[in-house]
């Protein structure tokens, strides 16, 4: 590690003494907050939803890869900035603990199970000949395994952009494609921080394609589409709550499973979606018992995005970061608001993928931050219970041990891919 770390200084600046050591820390982000990952990565989750659920038809995106890419990029913030950063992502006060958290988790994800695939990967896109601190350097690669890549936005931008998401398009087995938009990097441009996340699992209990046929799906306009539905009678993790019902269903290995919640009425998504937070999430599992479901869910894919996840982010507390006079991340390459070298960011541009059928799922995500310079028990009779997916529903694919949302969407009409 020392080796790297005095590579990159030689690299970056040609002389060491250009590199100052780390700032301080930063400012607490949620005083008296338990240092729970993934209590705050689905805080965050959650609190981002309630923007997005705002849209109509499909969504789906990675809370995981937007936190996890951020998390890069609040390694180099400073002062109000990094403060706005760590209450908008619900980070903890402690960042030893914020940035091991995710070494730990990258560790765990990135160690595929039996009959599951996982990968996590992040990287760092950097101008040629702009020097970054020694200290965000070293960090990035300490916690987040980030790999460092030179590329030339001042005088071959769109170039720069094309390789970015190539990288992408690679780590994600061909399914995030186009990450960051034409157009989106610039001149100004000096450094890009990505994540892709890549799963690929199998059920525990495949669906048999026998048992999959063409039926109604009702929408929450009242109108219907035909869409594949998958079928089996199969002993799950079920609850049977006041207005919704949810299974928990294995991926191989038992590591990861997907949380469906379906609402009671056809058109009851809306009233779930209002009443869903992290502590519903928590009873909601913790209520669930073993029992014999008759269970039908609808085979769909979706390719949500890209989209600029700023407003989103802005709305969540962190505007000191995205305002380019005024955000300071000099902890990145040690220029402070009003030097004309200043960082702010210009965008996130993140996109995901979903592939549920009677296998299993596929799903990937990926995030990309520009930075610019300034220019229940079940209790009913005893009989099969019924989960009929059959209108609109959310899930989530989580780790079991901890209980983190990695993926989370809302399915409103299985027959739109995009």
């Amino acid at each position: 590690m020392a080796d790297y770390a005095k590579w990159l200084r030689k690299l970056l600046s040609g002389r060491a003494g250009q590199l100052t050591p780390p700032s301080p820390a930063h400012a607490p982000g949620q005083p008296g907050r338990p240092a729970s990952y993934a209590g705050e990565n689905n805080d965050f989750a959650l609190a981002l939803y309630e923007h997005l659920r705002q849209g109509p038809g499909n969504v789906f995106f990675s809370p995981f890869s937007l936190r996890t890419a951020l998390s890069m990029a609040y390694a180099g913030a400073r002062g109000e900035t990094a403060a706005q950063i760590s209450r908008a992502l619900f980070f903890p006060p402690s960042d030893e603990a914020l940035h091991r958290a995710f070494a730990e988790i990258l560790d765990r994800l990135n160690a595929a199970g039996a009959g599951y695939e996982m990968a996590v990967a992040n990287s760092l896109w950097c101008q040629e000949g702009a020097p970054l601190q020694a200290g965000f350097l070293d960090l990035v690669d300490r916690h987040h395994t980030g790999g460092l890549n030179l590329v030339d936005f001042r005088r071959a931008a769109e170039a720069a952009r094309v390789t970015i998401n190539r990288w992408v398009q690679e780590k994600t087995r061909q399914k995030i494609t186009d990450l960051i938009p034409s157009g989106g990097l610039s001149a100004d441009t000096r450094l890009v921080l990505v994540n892709a996340v890549y799963f690929k699992g199998m059920w525990a209990l495949k669906f048999p394609k026998a048992g999959t046929s063409e039926a109604p799906f009702y929408l929450a306009d009242g109108g219907s589409v035909r869409a594949p539905l998958m079928h089996q009678q199969v002993k799950i993790r079920l609850l049977q709550a006041p207005g919704y019902q949810a299974v928990d269903l294995d991926y191989q290995g038992s590591d990861l499973s997907m949380l469906v919640l379906l609402p009671d009425q056809k058109d009851g998504l809306r009233n779930l979606e209002t009443s869903l937070s992290k502590g519903m999430l928590d009873e909601c599992v913790a209520k669930m018992a073993v029992r014999e479901v008759n269970l039908s869910l609808p085979r769909y894919r979706i390719t949500w995005g890209t989209v600029n996840m700023g407003d989103q982010l802005i709305a969540l507390g962190m505007p000191l970061a995205f305002d380019r006079s005024r955000a300071d991340f000099s902890g990145i390459n040690g220029h402070e608001p009003a030097h004309e070298e200043a960082l702010f960011i210009s965008a996130v541009f993140h996109k995901a993928f979903v592939d549920v059928n009677e296998q299993g799922t596929e799903a990937a995500a990926a995030t990309a931050v520009s930075a610019r310079v300034t220019t229940a028990m079940y209790g009913g009779p005893a009989r099969v219970p019924i989960f009929r997916a059959d209108h609109p529903f959310l899930f989530a694919i989580r780790e079991r041990k901890t209980g983190a949302i990695l993926f989370l969407g809302r399915m409103a009409d299985p027959t739109r891919e995009n």
